[in-house]
């Protein structure tokens, strides 16, 4: 039978562990935005987070493993704020799909989303596994869904494909903002092209 004592040292330990990985997280992310993956070393994140080595394999397979964790954790921050994005503008339902998808390319310009998402993640976690964990299609997919049963987008197109190539279009964006001299400027003619492009899908 546990004893309360028991039960209590057990939460302890619990909730130790879910801190312990929660710094690891956030150190790994602090160090793969400003150095990038092939630059942090792994001696370096067990160090700033004060932990052992040890520590760090109980929670995680290796670096790659954790720079996954930190990929979806940053993944999951945007598709929030997306989502947010979306549900918070008040005009009609193509603006609420473009306020989402302005928020994408915007957070294109943040450190941590240049380098983690949009340059280390397709070379650090392969192409089959970066596509599978990216949630970019199943984002467009809902949005488009919920545009064509309103009977906003063009019927002779298929929900499935326009995602696809959306994906793409969304992609090629980000990677040009985040690559380009002046960014904030890149920003604003890449945003004026894909402005034009989702007029064209509406019915």
């Amino acid at each position: 039978m546990t004893t309360a004592v028991e039960s209590t040292d057990r939460s302890r330990k619990a909730e130790q562990a879910d801190r312990t990985r929660a710094n690891l997280l956030q150190v790994a992310r602090s160090l793969f935005a400003e150095r990038g993956y092939a630059g942090t070393a792994t001696e370096e994140i067990v160090q700033q987070a004060g932990v052992t080595r040890g520590a760090l394999y109980h929670h995680f397979r290796d670096k790659r493993d954790l720079f996954e964790a930190v990929f979806i954790e940053v993944q999951q921050e945007m598709r929030e704020r997306i989502g947010e994005a979306s549900r918070n503008n008040p005009g009609e339902p193509w603006d609420k799909f473009r306020a989402g998808f302005d928020v994408y390319l915007d957070h294109s310009m943040d450190p941590a989303v240049r380098r983690i998402l949009l340059l280390d993640a397709p070379s650090v976690l392969g192409w089959e596994r970066w596509r599978e964990v990216d949630a970019s299609l199943a984002l467009l997919r809902a949005g488009l869904t919920a545009l064509n049963d309103l009977g906003e987008l063009d019927p002779s197109m298929g929900v499935e494909e326009v995602a696809h190539l959306l994906r793409g279009v969304a992609s090629e964006a980000a990677h040009m903002i985040a690559l380009a001299t002046d960014a904030g400027e890149t920003r604003r003619a890449v945003g004026h092209t894909v402005d034009r492009l989702l007029e064209s899908l509406q019915a």
